[in-house]
């Protein structure tokens, strides 16, 4: 598969994570009288990754994450040389599925970017008030399972077909933790598109939203290649 037509799949599928998980908790989420909630954000999360892991999985793996990309380098099952290009192709696709939003989202009277416009926080922004450590240390766990699930769903020994249900489910358990302590990012693209929105204070956090799902990428990367090595005991 020519790397323009992976680039253009992992830009389409990291728009519409951002559109659909983002659009949820922006335009949805507090709905009056029939808001979705913490679990619908959760499962709109889930779903657009099921979605697009059946719609472009096919055409460059699906990873919509430049976390994904990288712990999947690091389990081995990547290729350096395409690493920079995936993530800036997600970043450049997250950040259109935040304009997208943002389009939408103003055309309501009142509308107010105040509110964080889904970005991820600490201590006095995050939606439960958690410190930078209880955040930092969320963001590397729920990344390091996320990668688990990614790599061994799609392990050639795995049940073959299923893993597209896995990982969705997956993100969308991860979100049902850890949306009360960051807003879940466990993917900077994600983060990173919505903050150059929110501005300020989602600007000066980002820096955790990008440290903490590399980090538990990488370490997701070192441990399932050490797990799923059956030449080693």
């Amino acid at each position: 598969m020519a790397l323009s037509k992976k680039l253009g799949a992992e830009f389409i599928g990291t728009f519409w994570l951002v559109l659909g998980g983002c659009g949820s908790a922006v335009l949805a989420a507090a709905f009056p009288e029939v808001g979705i909630g913490l679990m619908g954000v959760s499962f709109a999360f889930g779903l657009t990754v099921l979605t697009m892991a059946y719609g472009i999985g096919h055409i460059s793996g699906c990873h919509l994450n430049p976390a994904v990309s990288i712990g999947l380098w690091m389990g081995g099952r990547f290729g350096a040389k395409e690493l920079g290009p995936y993530i800036a192709a997600q970043v450049l696709g997250g950040i259109t599925g935040a304009a997208i939003l943002y389009l939408i989202a103003t055309g309501k009277a009142g509308f107010d970017l105040s509110g964080g416009f889904a970005s991820n926080g600490y201590g006095e922004h995050s939606p439960g008030g958690y410190s930078l450590v209880a955040a930092l240390v969320t963001e590397v766990v729920m990344t390091f399972m996320f990668l688990m699930i990614i790599l061994g769903s799609t392990d050639s020994r795995a049940p073959q077909g299923f893993a597209p249900i896995a990982i969705g489910l997956g993100l969308t358990l991860i979100h049902l933790i850890s949306i009360p302590v960051t807003n879940t990012s466990v993917n900077p693209a994600r983060s990173t598109a919505v903050a150059i929105f929110a501005g300020d204070w989602a600007l000066s956090q980002l820096w955790l939203f990008w440290v903490a799902p590399i980090l538990g990428a990488l370490l997701a990367g070192v441990v399932y290649r050490w797990l799923g090595n059956t030449d080693q005991a």
